[in-house]
């Protein structure tokens, strides 16, 4: 799986670089918006794969308990 979250954040860094090197200050601001943006984005992902991960262990857990079950039957 690619790590989404830190290609976002990578964006969001190369926005707010463009934001601070820019001299008009429409384009610094859209720059900045366009970091914010992705700075979400990377946020939403890191707690989607957070979840991801509990509901993967949970699932884990709950086929080797029926294993488990199953073996002891």
């Amino acid at each position: 799986m690619t790590d989404l979250a830190g290609t976002y954040r990578g964006y969001a860094d190369r926005a707010q670089a463009d934001a601070d090197a820019a001299t008009l200050e429409n384009v610094r601001e859209r720059n900045q918006r366009a970091a914010q943006a992705w700075a979400q984005m990377a946020e939403r992902q890191e707690r989607t794969d957070r979840g991801r991960a509990v509901r993967e262990n949970a699932a884990a857990a709950a086929r080797a308990d029926l294993q488990a079950d199953a073996q002891a039957n």
